[in-house]
C-alpha cells in the first residue's frame, strides 16, 4: 500500500465530512493490509467515527474534552513555553525553556486528541490553529528528519538529559524516540481526520531517519520510554512501509541485550527492570518497572505479535497480563503502585495510603487491554478495560475538563494525607503528560464499543447511540438504548441492510456473572440472586456463553430487538489475603462502578466508619449531585472517642459515591476500603 494510492482513491470519493474521510482512510488501510500480508489481529475494532453516542455519561465528557480540555491544553502549551521551544528550534536561537526534553510530546498528544475530536465535531478554527502549530513543528525539523527541540535549539548547550550526541542517552534519559513515537501517532490521527499530509510528511521524514539509524547492522538501543514502537506500527498500517514494522520489532527485541546492567542487583535502575530491559521481551513473564512505559511496551508487543504471527511474543504478553490481573492491579483498575519511579511493585504490593496509580498508566492499561481483546477475542480483557475506564482513568480528569490528577489515591485520612493530593486537582503539572494524554483518549472511546471478526459482531461496551458496522461487505446498523452504568437494562435494535445471518457476541460483564476481576485477586462476598436474561423480539431465549460473550447466532432482520437485563446488585468486594492493606476490609461495587466514601457526605470524616456484613444498603440516583450519580446509602457503626480513655461506637449515616467523582467539592478524607470490624485504633492527638 502507498499513500499515493490512498490519495488517488480519495479523490474519486465524495467526502462530505472529516468523519467520512477518516472512515474512508481506515477502510483503505484495512483493505490494503489484508491484501499485502493476510496477517493481523483476527478481530478488528469498528472505527470510532462509525459509532455516534447520544448518552448522558460519555457524550458530555467528549464534548467537554472538545470545548474545554483541548483548548486549555493548547493554551498551556503556549503559556509554558512548549510552543516557544519549537519556534526557537526553527530559529536555532535561544535556550530550551521548559523542564523536560519530552515536553514536545504535549503538543503532539494534544494535536492527536484534537484530530480525533475534529472527526466528531468539525471546527474550522481549531483545524486552522493545528495547521499553524504543524508549521512550527515542521520548521523545527532538521534537514535529515531529526526532530528534538532540546538539542536543535542549541546543539552546544543541550538539555542535561540529552547527551552531547544524538541518541547517546536514549536508553535511559533523552526521550528522543519517545518524542518520535508521539509524533507518529499524532500524524496518523491528523491525516486520518483531515486528509492533510503536512504533519504526516514530518513524521515520515523522521521515521525514515530512525529506521536508517537503528536496526540490524546499525545502531542498537532499547528505547528508554516506550511508545515509538506503537507509533511505528501505526505508521506501517497507514503507509504499508514494512521497514516501520521491522524497526518496531527490532526495538522490542533489543530489550535484554544491554551488557551494562547488573543482573545480580535487585535495584530496578541497576538491573534494567525499570525500563523493562532486564531480559528479552519474549522471556518476560512479570510486569515490572515504570508502569506507563510498561503499558506501552505490552501494547506494542501485542501489535507486533499480531502483525508478525510471533507465538513467543504472544506467550510473553499473555503471561505478563496474567501477572498484572492476578497480582498487580488495584480494585479500581489502577496500575503502578509505587511512587518511587512511578512503577509496579512486587507481587501483591498494592498499598492504599501511598498508592500511585498514574492517570497515564490507566490510559496505557486501556490501550493494552483493547489489543489483548483483538488478539484473543476474550471478554475478560474488556472487563479489565471497562473497570479501568469507568474508575481509575476518568478519576484523573475533573468534570470541568480543566483539572486533573496525576496520581489517583486510594485513601486520604487525617492520619495520612497523600503528598500528591494536598491541593486537590491541578490545572497543569510541570510534567504534564497526563492531561494531554486524556485529550487523546476521551474522543477515541466510541472505538472501543464494537468489533468484528469474519461474520461476527462483538458488542463490548454499553453506551446509548447508533453505529454503522460493515460485516461481509454489508451494513448493519445497531442502535443502543440504555442508562448505563446506572441501569443494567440494555436495549439493542439490529438493522441489517437486508436479512443477514451472523453471530452477535454480546459481552456479559464479569461483574454480572459473579466475577469481580478475572482472577482471585478480588472477589464478591455473595452471589447475585438475579440472573442475566436476554429477550429477542420480546421472547426470553436461551443462550450459549463463549469467552464471556452470549452468542446470538441467527438470521437478523431490520427492527429485531434485543433486551438484556444485567443484575445491578450492590456488591461487597474482598481482596486476596496476600493484599496486606485490604485484609479484613471491604470495598463496594455496583455494576462496573467502584465506590468510595468522601468527607463531604459523611460528616467530614470517613476513617471512623466500619462496614460489617450485616449492613443493609440502598441505592438512589441523585441528578443534582456531581453531574448525576448513583449513590449508596446505609447506617453503619462509627468509632467515637469521647475521652482519651473512653472509646465507643455510634450509628452513623453512610453515603458512598462513585470513585471517579471524588475531589470535586474541596479536600478532605476519602476511602475505598472499609474495615469490617475493629482490629486496632490509631489515636490522633487533637491539635
Amino acid at each position: 500500500m502507498s499513500l499515493q494510492s490512498n490519495q488517488s482513491l480519495k479523490c474519486k470519493i465524495s467526502v462530505k465530512s472529516p468523519a467520512t474521510l477518516i472512515t474512508v482512510v481506515l477502510l483503505v488501510m484495512i483493505a490494503s493490509l489484508v491484501k499485502a500480508q493476510q496477517v493481523d489481529y483476527s478481530i478488528q475494532a469498528v472505527p470510532f467515527t462509525q459509532v455516534k453516542f447520544n448518552d448522558k455519561f460519555w457524550l458530555p465528557r467528549i464534548r467537554t474534552n472538545h470545548t474545554v480540555t483541548i483548548p486549555a491544553s493548547f493554551e498551556r502549551c503556549e503559556a509554558t513555553g512548549r510552543v516557544k521551544n519549537f519556534e526557537m528550534a526553527a530559529a536555532h536561537s535561544g535556550a530550551f525553556c521548559t523542564v523536560y526534553p519530552f515536553d514536545d510530546t504535549d503538543i503532539y498528544k494534544t494535536i492527536e486528541g484534537a484530530s480525533f475530536s475534529l472527526s466528531l465535531y468539525p471546527d474550522k478554527a481549531l483545524e486552522l490553529y493545528i495547521d499553524t502549530l504543524i508549521q512550527k513543528v515542521a520548521a523545527a525539523q532538521e534537514p535529515d528528519g531529526y526532530l528534538y527541540t532540546a538539542r536543535t535549539i542549541d546543539p552546544l548547550k543541550t538539555h542535561k538529559w540529552a547527551g552531547k550526541e544524538r541518541w547517546e542517552k536514549e536508553r535511559e534519559l533523552s526521550h528522543e524516540l519517545y518524542n518520535s513515537g508521539h509524533l507518529y501517532e499524532a500524524a496518523v490521527a491528523h491525516y486520518m481526520a483531515t486528509g492533510k499530509r503536512n504533519l504526516l510528511n514530518v513524521a515520515i521524514k523522521n521515521a525514515d531517519l530512525v529506521c536508517s539509524v537503528f536496526g540490524p547492522g546499525r545502531r542498537h538501543v532499547a528505547p528508554g520510554h516506550e511508545v515509538v514502537e506503537m507509533g511505528l506500527v501505526k505508521m506501517y498500517r497507514l503507509t504499508g512501509n514494512k521497514k516501520y514494522l521491522e524497526t518496531a520489532k527490532d526495538f522490542l527485541e533489543e530489550r535484554g541485550r544491554f551488557a551494562g546492567y547488573d543482573s545480580a542487583s535487585k535495584d530496578p535502575w541497576k538491573n534494567g527492570a525499570y525500563w523493562q530491559d532486564h531480559i528479552p521481551v519474549t522471556k518476560q513473564r512479570e510486569a515490572v518497572g515504570h508502569a506507563v512505559r510498561a503499558g506501552y511496551l505490552y501494547s506494542a508487543m501485542a501489535d507486533v505479535a499480531a502483525l508478525t504471527n510471533d507465538a513467543q511474543m504472544v506467550q510473553a504478553v499473555d503471561s505478563i497480563w496474567q501477572n498484572v490481573v492476578q497480582k498487580k492491579i488495584y480494585v479500581q483498575g489502577g496500575i503502578g503502585a509505587v511512587g518511587d519511579g512511578e512503577r509496579f511493585g512486587q507481587n501483591y504490593e498494592l498499598p492504599n495510603r501511598t498508592a500511585y496509580n498514574e492517570t497515564c498508566a490507566a490510559i496505557a492499561n486501556i490501550y493494552w487491554n483493547q489489543r489483548m481483546f483483538l488478539l484473543h477475542g476474550d471478554a475478560k480483557y474488556i472487563d479489565v478495560l471497562e473497570k479501568t475506564l469507568y474508575n481509575g482513568m476518568i478519576s484523573g480528569v475533573g468534570m470541568d475538563g480543566n483539572s486533573f490528577f496525576y496520581t489517583n489515591a486510594m485513601e486520604i485520612t487525617s492520619a495520612f494525607r497523600h503528598s500528591d493530593m494536598e491541593g486537590g486537582r491541578s490545572g497543569w503539572f510541570t510534567c504534564s503528560c497526563c492531561p494531554t494524554n486524556v485529550t487523546r483518549l476521551i474522543p477515541s472511546i466510541p472505538g472501543y464499543v464494537y468489533a468484528t471478526s469474519k461474520s461476527d459482531i462483538f458488542i463490548n461496551l454499553f453506551v446509548s447511540g447508533t453505529s454503522n458496522i460493515k460485516i461481509d461487505n454489508r451494513s448493519v446498523e445497531i442502535v443502543q438504548q440504555n442508562d448505563y452504568p446506572w441501569s443494567g437494562a440494555l436495549k439493542f435494535t439490529i438493522n441489517p441492510s437486508r436479512p443477514e445471518k451472523f453471530a452477535l457476541k454480546l459481552r456479559i460483564p464479569g461483574w454480572a456473572r459473579g466475577e469481580a476481576i478475572p482472577s482471585d485477586l478480588y472477589s464478591f462476598t455473595t452471589s447475585s440472586t438475579q440472573k442475566v436474561t436476554i429477550l429477542v423480539n420480546g421472547n426470553v431465549i436461551p443462550f450459549e456463553m463463549s469467552n464471556g460473550y452470549a452468542v446470538l447466532n441467527r438470521s437478523w432482520r431490520k427492527g429485531d430487538r434485543i433486551e438484556v437485563v444485567l443484575p445491578m446488585d450492590i456488591q461487597r468486594v474482598v481482596a486476596n489475603n496476600k493484599l496486606i492493606d485490604d485484609r479484613q476490609k471491604v470495598a463496594l461495587q455496583r455494576g462496573p462502578i467502584i465506590y468510595c466514601a468522601e468527607w463531604k457526605d459523611n460528616d467530614a470524616k470517613v476513617s471512623d466508619m466500619i462496614v460489617p456484613q450485616d449492613v443493609v444498603f440502598s441505592t438512589e440516583f441523585v441528578p443534582g449531585l456531581l453531574n448525576g450519580v448513583q449513590v449508596i446509602r446505609g447506617q453503619v457503626p462509627a468509632i467515637e472517642v469521647k475521652t482519651p480513655t473512653q472509646v465507643t461506637t455510634i450509628s452513623k449515616s453512610f453515603t458512598a459515591i462513585p470513585y471517579y467523582a471524588w475531589a470535586h467539592r474541596g479536600t478532605g478524607e476519602m476511602m475505598v476500603w472499609f474495615p469490617v470490624g475493629i482490629k486496632d485504633l490509631t489515636i490522633i492527638p487533637a491539635e
